[in-house]
């Protein structure tokens, strides 16, 4: 049976630079939690209509993201309590094209995601630290104020999270199709680590409901929507005590998930 690395490998590639069309940082998310033994018949399916992003070579990129909160989770809790309008704040390195941004998401009342972001080079994201970056940290507080409900003064470390992703852009250049695999969740707080080596978390990005391929992909392989937050079920796997009752039931489907596979 042809390996993940394999079937990537037959995709037609895509580059950074010919990614800039389709960004889509203001966007309709659709997601998916699938089993990893899965994926491989979902590439196999999308062969012939996406591009694989190539960069340096490379089809499976590292990720690594720190996720910033109050001392009180309040990004989490809104998103827990299905507060509509909601935030998270983090910084992600990109660690085989060597950028690191400052991220804001902010998803509003009609579903829409929107991202804006700042480069943070020199960013220490293992010892939260802005090192000889051109960022300083005046700037970085200034931003958050300016485009968050928050202040940076509030906000500290709380969820270190690693995955590996492969990026597919559809050839109408209309949607990108993000296949996180590999995930660790890293408590920075309690110390705890969660690990889901079997589970890919798809994302479906597209300026609206246009028509996808993969929605029908996914169809036929009985594989249906579920709203997940990898920062929200990570803290909530990580964090004693936490407030989850709203998360158990998404926690809990997808352990029988992968349990049956």
């Amino acid at each position: 049976m042809p390996t993940i690395a394999n079937i990537v490998q037959a995709f037609e590639p895509i580059s950074l630079s010919e990614m800039e069309s389709v960004k889509l940082m203001n966007r309709i998310d659709t997601k998916y939690a699938v089993p990893r033994a899965v994926l491989p018949a979902i590439l196999e399916a999308a062969q012939a209509d996406y591009y694989v992003q190539e960069i340096d070579g490379k089809r499976i990129a590292t990720y690594d993201t720190m996720y910033y909160d109050t001392d009180s989770l309040d990004m989490y809790i809104r998103h827990h309590d299905r507060q509509l309008v909601r935030q998270k704040i983090r910084v992600r390195q990109y660690v085989d094209s060597d950028l690191t941004f400052l991220e804001i998401k902010r998803k509003n009342n009609k579903g829409r995601t929107s991202k804006k972001r700042i480069t943070v080079p020199g960013f220490d994201i293992s010892g939260d630290t802005f090192g000889n970056s051109k960022r300083s940290l005046w700037s970085v507080a200034e931003y958050v104020a300016a485009k968050s409900r928050y202040q940076w003064s509030e906000l500290s470390p709380k969820l270190w999270t690693k995955f590996h992703r492969i990026t597919l852009v559809n050839k109408a250049k209309t949607e990108r199709l993000t296949i996180d695999m590999d995930l660790v969740w890293d408590n920075v707080v309690s110390g705890e680590k969660k690990t889901f080596e079997e589970l890919v978390i798809i994302e479906l990005k597209r300026d609206g409901n246009v028509p996808s391929r993969m929605t029908g992909i996914m169809l036929r392989l009985r594989q249906h929507p579920l709203k997940i937050s990898k920062y929200c079920i990570g803290t909530a796997l990580t964090t004693p005590g936490l407030k989850r009752n709203r998360f158990k039931k998404k926690i809990r489907a997808i352990e029988k998930m992968l349990a049956n596979f």
